[in-house]
């Protein structure tokens, strides 16, 4: 199991009662928690200090989880976990078009929590093999720096944009499903939903250069999921 004992979140919840027990248990576990109660702290907190991760109610006041995360997103690559009471998919859909990399309803287990945090750790640290680049027509990924330069110049990606970056460029011109990408890239495909990975390829095809509605890099398989291109188009 990943070590606990180094890592650093800051948890934005106004709900007092509900933000003691988190912190307790993140805390008993070895995790150093910060803890703050409203909107502009938690933005100005996460930007002044280093987190590895950034749990973020939704309701909060002063300024919104959701503003939070939009504005956070445009100065750090942090990766945030809104929590949330509401669980419709538009919500959680709304989340990770901001650039949220994990969302989680309430009430939640800590237990889950936890184990989400560490993912998300795992990832941004980039626990991967020896040294190595894969170079997909204008795209070259570096595996253990995590990555990605569009024609020489650097693309920012969060910890998550990245796996499923790395997922389908190791594996170039094959058909993988949104099961398969969210499994590799994360070690589960327990909470897939269709928008989740949908969101995520959305904001890829963004980032990496390639036309939304007309791709050609990072292509849709109608029915069967996704495909990164074998060779520059």
């Amino acid at each position: 199991m990943q070590s606990v004992s180094d890592i650093s979140v800051l948890l934005a919840e106004d709900d007092v009662r509900l933000s003691t027990f988190v912190a307790e248990y993140l805390e008993q576990r070895g995790v150093s928690v910060v803890t703050v109660a409203d909107g502009e702290t938690a933005l100005r907190t996460a930007t002044a200090g280093h987190f590895d991760v950034v749990l973020l109610d939704w309701m909060l006041p002063q300024r919104d989880g959701m503003s939070v995360c939009r504005e956070l997103r445009k100065r750090s690559d942090v990766p945030v976990i809104i929590l949330t009471a509401r669980s419709e998919e538009s919500d959680r859909v709304l989340g990770l078009e901001l650039g949220a990399d994990d969302y989680l309803t309430k009430p939640f287990s800590p237990r889950e929590l936890l184990a989400r945090i560490q993912g998300l750790v795992r990832r941004a640290r980039g626990q991967v093999g020896p040294a190595r680049s894969l170079k997909i027509g204008p795209l070259e990924i570096q595996l253990e720096a995590r990555s990605v330069t569009l024609r020489g110049a650097p693309v920012e990606l969060t910890s998550y944009e990245f796996d499923i970056l790395r997922v389908l460029a190791e594996r170039r011109g094959r058909v993988l499903s949104r099961e398969q990408i969210l499994e590799l890239a994360t070690g589960s495909a327990e909470d897939a939903f269709d928008r989740s990975i949908d969101v995520r390829i959305s904001r890829l095809r963004q980032k990496i250069g390639d036309d939304p509605r007309h791709p050609t890099l990072l292509r849709t398989v109608r029915g069967a999921g996704y495909l990164l291109a074998a060779e520059e188009p």
